[in-house]
């Protein structure tokens, strides 16, 4: 048998099928999608007046994504050059060789190429369609709310299942078909593809994340803080701009953003998996991360379709009580087909019945993330009550409980992740390092086996923050019984949003950090194949003791602070415009009668300017930043640089998403309490401003830096994966090297004091 030429490779026949079948299921998810496309495409779009609204937001979002692809689409089109380059200039490996004895050079270079421009269309793909979705689903599921909670959470929920299922379909359908025509030299070829998708989703998260908050800065400062009116009152004319800012920045970034995770995952677990199957001679290692991926978008599937289901299941104890018990319900449900399947797969298939441990560990890690999150994120758990309970002595008790909050969160994160890592140890402790790193990436591959629930869960809560929003825009006036009780069940689906995606970016930057460790560890495979190629000693560990191994580790400490930094200053600058900008509209006479209604297209153009001035520098900055440390310092001092990386990033990701989830959702158990000055409760008291203020400061913290340091840890690894070869072969300082160093400084400079100017 030699299905699509699979035999070629070396598969056995089991294998074949295997693997088309894992392209068929990948077809199946995208059909799946457009399934749910329509099934939410037929609901109506509600009255007149939320059709305004919507149409609006609908405006913006697609201004803000055209403007963002006319500026990164220079730096994409360099990029796409580089990566034809790069192989001229670091040798295919002997895999690559093996599998295309001629040619070699030009194959490779012309797969890489196309896999880059492949991750990045795929990615740009997820987000932009995915961003659309909720759009058309926001309207639909705020005019279903007046029939009813299910059929809004359907809308909503299914609409982020549509994102899901892009992501799972695109991400399986292109890393295993660069398999099937690659084989063992595929790692050579998904670089390109991985660094594409990576580079699409810092672009689309730092743009987005920006453009966000700043205008959802604005509008709370002017409109709730200083003139005591609703979050989304149509006075304000910053609100607009506020729900485009959930769409590109919650919708399209996140996708993006998981979308990369699920390629580099892949990435690293077939460059792990050949180097296994150089040394045990079975591709097992290859395919079976194939079909876990394959398995799991079946478990999705079938978990994302249960969740209206649980609210109106006969069985009391199983009936899920809200929207997020009934979501978590489903990845359960996921979790539970995914884990005992790959028990059957791993003891009939591979004969090891570790790998599928690995699996469920993976998938442990990411159920873990729910709760965990959940926990200190949640409205109705101790945690965010506490900072409730601070917002009685001001502003400043309040930022203080929020910042406690989320230290505390980073660190039980990080011991989840860490007994996982442990665990993989355990089970393969005994063998040669490279089976405990392949364990790590099997981690990984497990953890986002569920990617459809998890984007699924993310998408919801901007979606049903925006139905919210057009709601309170339509009838911000109307004492209509139906369309009171609307806007309460779009308030309850919205406070479950703000947990959902905070769940949901604990998941993405628990990944990011696996990916990362799955990316170094791929990168001292790479070290070693070129150094043994050169007849030098393997480097097996890194010497922390050494100097230039500390120097890079704490330069890789500092990196995500000043990435982190620079967002935020993006943000503050483009806030204060917006400030100015919506107290000067305030002032017009008729604005807040409501007889004159103010320019919603000059705040976004203001959010839209700011978050596009920010895209290239950061990405400079990302990409510069470790070539530097490694053509001075050498591959293992770049080594103790990820390192430091992976560490600081990690910590700091979650600190910033779990106190900013924290704040939200503590103004809004603020908000839902009844409105009482003189008892200093509900919207208006000065309980309520102090919860503004925390709210204000945590935005960007969760919705900017935080998930903009999940793409900036994989560009900076997977840049380092594909230099590292080069800085290996050529030690030493040359003026060809002088040369290529005083550029990258130049860059890395310029992209600094770029970010740091003021948008006239």
């Amino acid at each position: 048998m030699n299905l699509l030429g699979l035999a070629n490779h070396g598969l056995d026949n089991f294998e074949q099928i295997a693997v088309v079948i894992v392209v068929a299921i990948a077809i199946i998810s995208l059909l799946y999608a457009w399934y749910l496309r329509n099934l939410v495409m037929k609901k109506d779009k509600g009255d007149e007046n939320m059709i305004q609204v919507w149409d609006a937001i609908r405006v913006g979002a697609d201004s803000y994504l055209s403007t963002q692809l006319k500026t990164i689409l220079p730096a994409i089109g360099i990029l796409t050059v580089a990566m034809y380059l790069s192989v001229s200039i670091v040798p295919p490996t002997a895999e690559a060789i093996e599998e295309f004895p001629k040619n070699t050079e030009v194959i490779i270079a012309i797969g890489r190429t196309v896999a880059f421009v492949l991750g990045a269309g795929f990615s740009l793909i997820v987000g932009q369609l995915g961003m659309r979705m909720a759009i058309q689903a926001s309207v639909r599921a705020a005019s279903a709310a007046k029939r009813g909670f299910n059929e809004a959470l359907s809308i909503a929920y299914y609409s982020g299942t549509v994102t899901g299922m892009l992501t799972d379909g695109l991400g399986l359908m292109g890393g295993t078909i660069i398999f099937i025509i690659f084989g063992k030299a595929s790692p050579d070829v998904l670089l390109g593809f991985g660094f594409g998708g990576t580079l699409l989703a810092l672009f689309m998260r730092v743009g987005g994340g920006i453009f966000t908050k700043a205008a959802d800065v604005g509008a709370d400062l002017v409109g709730k803080v200083e003139n005591d009116i609703p979050e989304d009152d149509p006075r304000n004319a910053a609100v607009i701009a506020d729900l485009v800012g959930d769409n590109v920045g919650d919708c399209a970034g996140m996708a993006a953003d998981i979308f990369e995770s699920y390629e580099v995952t892949i990435v690293s677990a077939l460059i792990l998996g050949i180097s296994l199957t150089t040394l045990t001679g079975e591709l097992k290692w290859i395919v079976y991360p194939l079909i876990i991926r394959g398995l799991g978008v079946i478990s999705s599937i079938i978990g994302t379709f249960t969740v209206p289901i649980w609210e109106n299941i006969p069985i009391k104890f199983l009936r899920a009580h809200d929207a997020e018990e009934a979501m978590f319900r489903s990845y359960e449900v996921s979790s539970v087909i995914t884990v005992g399947i790959s028990f059957i797969i791993a003891t009939t298939y591979a004969n090891d019945w570790k790998l599928a441990a690995l699996t469920s560990i993976g998938v442990a890690l990411a159920v873990a993330f729910n709760p965990l999150t959940s926990y200190f994120t949640a409205t109705k758990k101790a945690p965010v009550q506490e900072i409730v309970d601070s917002t009685d002595s001001g502003p400043a008790t309040t930022i203080l409980s929020g910042l406690s909050l989320g230290m505390e969160s980073s660190v039980w994160a990080l011991l989840v992740i860490a007994i996982s890592f442990i665990c993989a140890l355990l089970l393969y402790g005994d063998a040669e390092p490279i089976y405990v790193l392949y364990g790590v990436a099997m981690i990984g591959i497990g953890m986002l086996s569920h990617t459809g629930n998890n984007v699924a869960m993310d998408s919801y809560g901007p979606i049903s923050d925006n139905a919210n929003g057009i709601g309170e825009m339509a009838w911000h006036n109307s004492d209509d019984e139906e369309e009171m009780k609307a806007r309460q069940i779009m308030a309850d689906l919205d406070a479950v949003g703000n947990t959902t995606k905070a769940i949901t970016k604990g998941i993405a930057i628990a990944s990011a950090v696996i990916a990362a460790v799955s990316l170094f560890a791929s990168y001292m495979v790479d070290i070693n194949r070129v150094l043994a190629s050169l007849e030098l000693p393997p480097l097996n560990t890194i010497n922390v003791a050494s100097t230039k191994v500390f120097v890079g580790l704490l330069l890789g400490g500092a990196l995500p602070w000043l990435f982190s930094s620079l967002s935020i200053r993006a943000v503050s600058r483009a806030a204060g415009q917006i400030v100015e900008e919506v107290r000067r509209q305030f002032r017009i006479p008729g604005i807040m009668e409501g007889t004159v209604k103010p320019d919603y297209a000059k705040v976004v153009g203001i959010s839209t300017r700011s978050s596009q001035k920010e895209l290239i520098p950061l990405a400079v900055i990302s990409i510069v930043t470790p070539l530097l440390v490694g053509m001075i310092l050498q591959v293992e001092a770049l080594g103790g640089f990820l390192a430091g990386v992976i560490l600081s990033g990690q910590l700091l990701a979650v600190f910033m998403s779990n106190a900013g989830g924290a704040w939200d959702n503590a103004k809004k158990a603020i908000e839902d309490e009844p409105r009482d000055i003189e008892a200093n409760t509900g919207k208006g008291s000065e309980r309520h401003k102090a919860g503004v203020v925390g709210d204000t400061v945590g935005d960007p913290l969760k919705d900017t830096a935080g998930p903009a340091l999940n793409p900036m840890i994989k560009v900076v690894n997977m840049v380092s994966l594909i230099a590292a070869p080069l800085i290996v072969r050529y030690e030493g300082l040359t003026v060809g090297s002088g040369i290529v160093m005083a550029v990258l400084f130049a860059g890395l400079v310029w992209a600094i004091s770029q970010s740091k100017k003021t948008v006239k």
